[in-house]
């Protein structure tokens, strides 16, 4: 490529003029397109900061100057700019580049991100170290319309705003999250994408009254009231005008020289200032255009076609949770589901089709939801709420405070529990049952195939009154396991495979794993016995006494932090049974598919078979 070939840093993008930009811009396009289709990734939204992210390392002296991404999912063409090119084929792969921005990575990289909405508080504490040490540089956030709904961006907006503290925020009006925006924010940064310039007049007009006598500034003070009325009417960046932010926009985000222009502008203003940037999603790759949310996250794809080139037919434990929950709510008037941005990612899309004004997303707002659906379960209403495991974590206090005090019936429906893959450490869903756990009330169920996960749905909406989450992983299960089409009752567990040698017990997708363990051990003339919880909490505590009683020796398999409920089912034991914990370590996991981690931690079968064996050959 004739300009991309060139690029190793920022300082070589800024030797070239306007109209080489724009062609090295066109080169990225290209270049992430094919890139991505041969890895997977976040493919639309990188195809809608190209323009922007070109011009924000033209126009700031990166890396002295901060750029803090949030989410951070679109930080591909940063990571290319930043020297990071011949790296780009190991994207989100096993020892490779990392998905989103990682400070181990690169000086560029300034800030770990992977959730939303947290970009602006992080800018706000660089910005105010900065003037604490009387350093000199500039601090950017970047953050979408999407994330911007999530209410730390408001808490944050709200704190700038009251200071004089130099910060630019660059609002990536999408108009997307991962599902399309929805709610009153989204509704009036649509009314804002219409053409507002008054920074420089304002600039100029204030020099002039400054430097006026005291009728100059009595003259100011009349012109700034007016101005302010007239404002109110005409101007609808107001809203971040009265949180005491310089609003600039919206601009172009397509248009280099216009981005360029901005950028000059708002360096040479005081105080924090919010450059509103309309971009389009998926920009100059039509599949993407069509269908951003499904060009969200991909998998490889054909660039020509733009199908993925793992289809399948298979059905995943999202989609089985959507389907039921269907048919749950055809019966049952009084369900309602609700989700944080991910009405697709989390199986609800025809549900919301289906149940319009029983479907309520959230935005992304986590901390909302739950006590949305706290509300809703005080009056009656049964509320099922469609979460991430790593999406969950933020809303902590809510679940505490709001649900399980109280004893209320709120469904948490936990998706992507266990490891994810090449999302990496922002996203494996390991924490979820840990944290569930220690919680009085609440109740914690994980399904080891479809045909356990409808009863325990069934279960969760229609049987039980309570706080009661559902944890499944990401991906698709095998089927129809000894025990599973069993009647769910609280806290009993089942037997999958019995044995009298050794007791393996699990839940979820690790009683698969369980299972295979057992068929690797019966060739070394081990009989293993395979215990399904189903239930994290509150455990079957009779059933797995009386199997280690009769084994003597038990393995725990859990495919969570080593201080879950590992430890807990450790702690039910007697003394004289031997115990081995096969859990997750206690550090962050990477990136890298879900088999290639669960090896590298020891918690495939196979690995797990050997360790059984040498530990019980001691």
């Amino acid at each position: 490529m004739k300009y991309l070939d060139n690029i190793n840093s920022p300082s070589d993008l800024r030797k070239l003029s306007i109209n080489e930009l724009k062609t090295l811009s066109s080169e990225l396009r290209e270049y992430i397109i094919d890139s991505v289709a041969n890895t997977g990734g976040h493919l639309a939204s990188n195809l809608g900061v190209i323009e922007l992210t070109v011009a924000l390392h033209y126009a700031l002296n990166t890396p002295n100057d901060k750029i803090v991404w949030d989410v951070g999912h679109q930080s591909y063409i940063h990571k290319i700019l930043t020297g990071r090119k011949s790296q780009m084929p190991t994207l989100r792969q096993l020892n490779g580049l990392s998905g989103f921005p990682k400070r181990a990575e690169s000086i560029y990289d300034v800030f770990d991100t992977g959730h939303s909405s947290t970009s602006i508080s992080a800018a706000i504490g660089m910005a105010r170290a900065r003037d604490l040490k009387k350093e000199n540089y500039e601090v950017v956030a970047v953050i979408g319309d999407g994330a911007l709904t999530g209410g730390m961006s408001f808490e944050a907006l709200n704190d700038i705003g009251r200071s004089n503290t130099k910060l630019i925020i660059v609002l990536n009006d999408n108009e997307m999250s991962i599902s399309r925006n929805v709610g009153g924010l989204s509704h009036y940064l649509r009314k804002l994408r219409t053409d507002v310039r008054y920074l420089s007049t304002k600039k100029d007009v204030e020099k002039l009254l400054n430097g006026m006598p005291l009728g100059g500034r009595r003259l100011k003070a009349f012109l700034k009231r007016a101005k302010d009325g007239i404002k109110k009417m005409v101007v609808p960046g107001m809203l971040f005008e009265e949180l005491g932010l310089t609003y600039m926009g919206p601009i172009d985000g397509h248009n280099i020289e216009e981005l360029l222009q901005s950028f000059r502008t708002a360096e040479s203003l005081e105080g924090p200032i919010i450059m509103h940037v309309i971009t389009k999603k998926g920009k100059g790759y039509k599949y993407a255009e069509q269908r951003p949310n499904e060009f969200h996250g991909v998998s490889p794809f054909d660039v020509v076609t733009g199908e993925s080139l793992k289809k399948s037919t298979v059905l995943s434990y999202s989609d089985i949770f959507g389907n039921k929950l269907c048919e749950i709510a055809e019966k049952n008037e009084n369900v309602v589901a609700i989700t944080a941005a991910m009405t697709d990612g989390t199986g609800l899309t025809d549900f919301a089709k289906k149940f319009p004004k029983r479907t309520f997303d959230a935005g992304i707002a986590e901390q909302h939801a739950v006590t949305m659906a706290a509300g809703f379960a005080v009056n009656g209403i049964v509320p099922v709420v469609a979460l991430y495991s790593s999406f969950l974590q933020r809303a902590y206090d809510q679940v505490v405070h709001d649900v399980a005090l109280q004893n209320l019936h709120v469904v948490l429906a936990v998706d992507r529990a266990g490891l994810v893959g090449n999302d990496g450490e922002t996203h494996q869903g390991v924490f979820d049952e840990a944290f569930l756990s220690q919680i009085p009330n609440m109740t914690i169920m994980a399904p080891c195939d479809y045909r356990e996960f409808e009863n325990m749905i069934e279960f969760a909406v229609n049987q039980y009154d309570g706080p009661i989450a559902l944890r499944y992983p990401r991906g698709s299960s095998r089927s129809n396991i000894t025990g599973s089409d069993t009647r769910i009752e609280k806290g009993k567990g089942v037997i999958a495979a019995a044995g009298k040698d050794i007791t393996i017990i699990a839940s979820g997708k690790m009683v698969n794993t369980a299972l295979e363990v057992r068929e690797v051990l019966k060739s070394k003339n081990i009989d293993a016995e395979v215990l399904n919880l189903r239930f994290a909490k509150p455990m079957d505590e009779e059933l797995i006494l009386k199997s280690v009683n009769k084994t003597g020796k038990a393995v725990i398999i859990d495919e969570a932090c080593c201080y879950g409920t590992a430890l807990m089912i450790k702690d039910i034991i007697p003394k004289p049974v031997d115990v081995m914990l096969k859990t997750l370590p206690d550090k962050f996991i990477t990136h890298g598919s879900i088999e290639e981690l669960l090896k590298e931690n020891g918690l495939d079968p196979q690995s797990i078979a050997n360790d059984i064996e040498r530990w019980r050959n001691q």
